[in-house]
């Protein structure tokens, strides 16, 4: 990686990009360099790196870096595949609170060590109202008579005038180009306004405010005297709830998901022999190249688990021994580039085939997880899914001689969670966990309603240090989980294309096995519209 000669404070939670900015703090012998990229005025310098080697720019190169560049505005653009979609959301959004100014912001860049920062990722009710996945964007709408006008604040072009652009630590040529406020508006359909203007504009503004919090910190400071917490919390609670039931741009966007995630977990069986001859790394490995070329990243941290690993319920150190005659509880999701995710778990025989025992305890998780599906349908309370899958496995622990009955009294004690341990399922869509602010009676005591997209999971794990089951059972762990998409007549498994019964997981390992290295070749392009 290249050293940056001049870089700007890069925007985190502490210096987000939408504040004011001027030259960060600077070594007394540093000399002066450009005007920060931040600075609307143009007239602060951003300090040199203390131990650059480029410690000063001459006026003649200065001079020469501001001319003969072409122009580059891309004047043909059409709108993002999701703007109709996007527009609609927002109207329904103004419709909500009527009079009152929106704030929702993006989100800005977090530091992963010193310089370096984590690949940004827009804050979910960003991204859904706009499209828009740009750091330090925020979205406005400002209420009128008529209900709201929408802007879109963001950072435009580097300037070529005050040398931000190649000194500036995120000008175009450190971090790439962006685009200039009239494409983005070409792109999202909203007008677009400077973002280091908002500040002040947000200062301010009299009526009443909301803003979804815990994205950028500057924002939330310039209205800390105009919001309270539990008006804002209305706006992300209801913005949660927008996202229950799915429209047709993320159905297709969850499907593709769930084909991308399928094609990854091929992957990964095809090089299981490597992943023995190293570690669960290689699983992880192999399932991110998938992941990354189909898509935009993993959706979470994949958990690979393998052996007595497979009881650990969100193992994502993945640095563990895989062994022949153990079980790999692979739980994995491609997150597309719109930033939708799937979120799905299979768990098979390292060697190629189950054990009688493990085999029995699979088994037992596919009928649950079957009885699961069959009570996702419009008009089924949401718990029944979990009911039903629960109460397959605690009739399973109490025939095993491990949980003791009546079944009935079992489920009333839930005494079957010492090995179920967890909830059936989840929302799913742009958060893996997707709709968390939601209110309870709107989940988890609401109804399913078609468009609504759900995770069925249920899973046996038998810690390797629980003495209360035999030593043979002690760390197995099984999980078998799918995308199960609510219809106007049941149900539809997202997911549906990869096996589930142990007879089928065989025979397709047995197919897939060492026939490929972990390059996906057979890449298929993410839907358009």
């Amino acid at each position: 990686m290249a050293e940056e000669q001049n870089p700007t404070v890069p925007p985190t939670p502490e210096t987000p990009a939408v504040a004011e900015t001027s030259a960060p703090p600077s070594d007394p012998s540093d000399a002066p360099g450009t005007p920060a990229e931040g600075d609307a005025e143009g007239t602060e310098a951003p300090a040199p790196r203390k131990n650059g080697l480029s410690r000063t720019v001459s006026d003649e190169l200065a001079a020469n870096m501001r001319s003969g560049w072409a122009d580059t505005e891309q004047r043909d653009l059409e709108p993002i595949a999701q703007a109709e979609h996007t527009a609609r959301r927002r109207a329904e959004l103004s419709a909500r609170f009527p009079g009152e100014r929106l704030v929702v912001p993006a989100g800005v860049l977090k530091t992963r060590s010193n310089d370096t920062d984590y690949p940004f990722r827009a804050a979910v009710e960003y991204a859904y109202l706009t499209g828009d996945q740009t750091e330090a964007g925020v979205l406005v709408l400002e209420p009128t008579d008529s209900g709201h006008e929408a802007t879109l604040y963001r950072l435009p072009r580097s300037d070529r005038e005050n040398g931000e652009f190649w000194l500036g630590g995120h000008g175009e040529l450190w971090v790439g180009r962006r685009h200039s406020l009239t494409e983005a508006e070409r792109l999202y359909g909203i007008p677009c306004a400077d973002v280091r203007e908002l500040p002040e504009k947000l200062r301010e503004a009299t009526g009443p405010v909301r803003v979804v919090r815990g994205h950028d910190s500057g924002v939330e400071r310039a209205l800390h005297d105009k919001v309270t917490a539990e008006r804002d919390a209305e706006l992300t609670t209801f913005l949660s709830e927008m996202r229950l039931v799915k429209d047709e741009f993320e159905i297709a966007q969850l499907t593709y998901a769930c084909e991308s995630t399928a094609r990854g977990f091929e992957d990964v069986v095809r090089v299981l022999d490597r992943a023995v001859a190293t570690s669960e790394r290689y699983i992880e490995g192999t399932f991110f190249l998938r992941a990354r070329v189909e898509g935009n990243d993993v959706g979470y941290g994949s958990i690979c688990a393998a052996g007595p690993h497979a009881t650990t319920l969100h193992w994502v150190r993945n640095d563990g021994p895989v062994r022949e005659g153990e079980l790999l509880l692979l739980d994995a999701g491609v997150e597309t580039r719109e930033l939708y995710t799937a979120d799905v778990t299979r768990t098979l025989p390292i060697g190629g085939r189950f054990t009688d025992l493990q085999r029995k305890v699979y088994d037992a998780v596919y009928e649950a997880q079957e009885a699961g599906i069959a009570a996702v349908r419009p008009g089924a309370k949401y718990s029944e899914f979990h009911e039903a899958a629960q109460r397959v496995l605690a009739t399973r622990l109490v025939e095993w001689g491990l949980l003791e009955g009546p079944v009935e009294r079992a489920l009333e004690l839930g005494l079957q969670r010492r090995w179920t341990l967890h909830g059936t399922g989840h929302m799913l869509g742009m958060d893996v966990h997707d709709c968390a602010a939601a209110r309870r009676e709107a989940y988890a005591d609401g109804t399913l309603e078609p468009g609504m997209c759900l995770t069925v999971e249920p899973g046996l794990y038998f810690q390797p240090d629980d003495l209360t089951v035999p030593e043979e059972y002690r760390g197995i762990g099984v999980r078998i989980e799918d995308d199960i998409l609510v219809t106007e007549d049941g149900n539809r498994n997202l997911s549906a294309m990869l096996p589930r019964t142990s007879e089928a997981v065989e025979a397709w390992m047995a197919e897939l096995a060492g026939t490929g290295g972990t390059a996906p070749w057979d890449a298929v392009p993410p839907p358009v519209g």
